[in-house]
């Protein structure tokens, strides 16, 4: 299917924080409406920092952009709060399985419909939707969300997220210290959405190798730098990015940077 509009822009993005720590430099990236884009990366290459300016939550830990511009369906970011842009529709799942540990796991997915000032049955509704799509947190909808497992965590963390009802899903490293299959669970069910819902995502991760098999395109980062992006099928057969983020041996040279499939971001440009 292919995906023309531009949901989300990203261009030239710096941060810092503290405030002249150096975070992003020029960062660019861009989600089409209805894709599933990777953010792909090693750890603090900037990644979360990345998914923090798009969701304009970087002041609340002492950081900032300084320089580029970020768009969500033509809205500048900088200029709407994060409660905002929830209700427009770009809904962040932030990295560690946020959830109220001392509500149950259908409290924590019901603070999702009422941030965004939904009606009782509006609510139910959209809780239907969530168990229909993690089957697991139907059966645990009354246990205290800090007592459940890390992968039901994540889950109401992320069905609290839909509760928004958003456009665009934000997620920070959904699979971290989660088992594989718990991951593939995950990922499926986000890809369901996606495909049978239109949901756009744009999800940060380290598990380069679950992130490319479910998305349609990807961005490397590294060093605050997006340095590669192009569709998912095309990185996968790159054997330098077998190499580096799917622990393959390549057995032949990586593919050159000017492969006509693959766009190769220039800081400089």
């Amino acid at each position: 299917m292919p995906h023309e509009e531009i949901q989300l822009a990203v261009e030239a993005v710096e941060a810092v924080y503290n405030p002249a720590i150096a975070a992003l430099h020029g960062v660019t990236l861009e989600v089409r409406r209805g894709e599933v884009h990777a953010l792909l990366g090693a750890n603090g290459a900037g990644k979360s920092t990345t998914l923090k300016a798009v969701s304009n939550l970087l002041p609340a830990q002492r950081g900032r952009v300084t320089a580029g511009s970020i768009r969500f369906e033509g809205a500048d970011v900088a200029a709407l709060s994060p409660a905002e842009l929830v209700r427009r529709g770009l809904v962040p799942v932030l990295e560690g399985r946020r959830c109220f540990p001392a509500l149950s796991v259908e409290e924590n997915l019901v603070t999702g419909g009422v941030g965004r000032r939904s009606g009782r049955a509006e609510i139910a509704r959209d809780l239907e939707r969530v168990y229909a799509l993690f089957p697991r947190l139907r059966d645990r909808r009354r246990i205290t969300a800090g007592l459940t497992s890390g992968g039901e965590q994540q889950m109401t963390a992320i069905g609290r997220a839909l509760m928004s009802r958003p456009r665009l899903l934000v997620l920070d490293e959904p699979s971290m210290g989660l088992a594989p299959l718990v991951v593939d669970e995950i990922f499926r069910a986000l890809r369901a959405l996606n495909r049978d819902h239109g949901l756009s995502i744009l999800v940060a991760e380290q598990n380069a190798a679950v992130a490319l098999r479910h998305a349609d395109r990807a961005t490397v980062i590294e060093n605050g730098r997006a340095v590669l992006a192009g569709p998912a099928e095309t990185l996968r057969g790159r054997d330098d990015i077998k190499a580096f983020y799917l622990g393959a041996d390549p057995a032949v040279p990586p593919a050159p940077a000017h492969d006509v499939r693959l766009h190769v971001v220039d800081p400089a440009a």
